[in-house]
């Protein structure tokens, strides 16, 4: 795969980061050869840029490792430069909306047997935008609380009892 290079871009940082991101995953695409239509959204300082298509499984990986790597990169990429905090998602025909709606189900049935057993309890090893969607999610959650605990690439979340 050649270097990113970016055309001329001005603007908000969000508005260059979402031109950047098409680019990036435009790219990723024709490197890969797949068929896929990229899409990409701003809202509240994230940037999420979406691959949709047919057979695009050899962009999620096996258990979402390469996803997960697209998703390492890209903000590093995207945000080269850029002036502001700007959050960059990529999702893969729906892989990453499906994966976090499962971690949320997960978290949610954590977070209740922390309150009934009065005992911490540890998901993960997770990659970092998934261990954020779950300190978000549980954030406003009475009685429970959430730390990530450990070293890269073994970084896990962990739910405690509140207090």
């Amino acid at each position: 795969m050649e270097p990113v290079e970016f055309g001329e871009m001005v603007g908000e940082p969000e508005a260059v980061a979402a031109q950047r991101l098409e680019e990036f995953l435009a790219q990723l695409r024709a490197a890969f050869g797949v068929e896929a239509e990229v899409v990409v959204e701003r809202r509240e300082g994230i940037v999420e840029g979406r691959m949709e298509g047919g057979d695009l499984g050899q962009l999620i990986g096996r258990a979402g490792n390469t996803i997960d790597a697209i998703q390492h990169l890209a903000p590093r990429v995207v945000l080269n430069g850029l002036p502001a905090k700007v959050r960059v998602v990529v999702d893969v025909d729906g892989y990453r909306r499906r994966r976090l709606e499962l971690l949320r189900a997960e978290a949610e049935e954590a977070a209740a047997e922390v309150e009934r057993s009065g005992e911490a309890v540890e998901l993960g090893p997770l990659p970092p935008l998934e261990r954020k969607a779950i300190h978000d999610h549980l954030r406003d959650r009475p009685g429970v609380e959430t730390e990530s605990e450990g070293e890269e690439p073994e970084r896990v979340l962990v739910i405690y009892p509140a207090g």
